[in-house]
């Protein structure tokens, strides 16, 4: 950090919560960084845009029609409100749009637990409101989703969508 003149941090997280607010901010402050730090991925003004624009790019592509519900998966938390409320701020965000689907929330770490809400939402597409491929994604997801018997579409985590880098670049630009 001592190498750059002040650089700018964007979090990889999907919420703003304890690592965020409070550890980075003191991990920064003790390597005596002036680091201006921008919110988390998950809570990116553009990033409505981006899921907006893959979901109904996926129901053209795969012909899935508009009425089919869409499931958005987050990671959720038994400790911290933070993950969970992140999704449902999202899926309230999200619901604002007419184009929009019938959105539910479903969480891995507690309740409404992806399986329960897979099997009462069977079709449609299911979107993992993740950053990374790791654990959760290649993992529990999938492994839910077939205990469910979900015969819809799993999209990639919207981390790995490829308009990512520039979202990220803008949010960086604008400061």
């Amino acid at each position: 950090m001592a190498r750059h003149d002040n650089p700018v941090i964007y979090p990889y997280f999907m919420a703003q919560g304890w690592f965020t607010k409070t550890e980075l901010p003191r991990r920064l402050a003790a390597a005596g960084s002036q680091a201006r730090q921008l919110e988390p991925f998950g809570v990116d003004p553009a990033l409505p845009d981006l899921l907006t624009r893959v979901i109904l790019e996926a129901r053209a592509s795969k012909g899935i029609p508009a009425d089919s519900p869409l499931i958005l998966v987050a990671h959720g938390s038994k400790i911290s409100r933070k993950s969970r409320n992140s999704v449902y701020d999202m899926a309230e965000t999200l619901g604002r749009n007419s184009a929009m689907p019938e959105i539910h929330v479903a969480l891995i770490e507690e309740p409404p637990f992806l399986e329960d809400v897979a099997r009462a939402h069977p079709d449609g597409v299911c979107l993992p409101f993740f950053a990374l491929r790791a654990g959760h994604v290649t993992g529990d997801i999938p492994e839910a989703l077939q205990a469910a018997s979900y015969r819809g579409h799993l999209l990639p985590e919207i981390g790995a969508h490829r308009e990512v880098p520039v979202l990220i670049a803008q949010a960086v630009s604008r400061v």
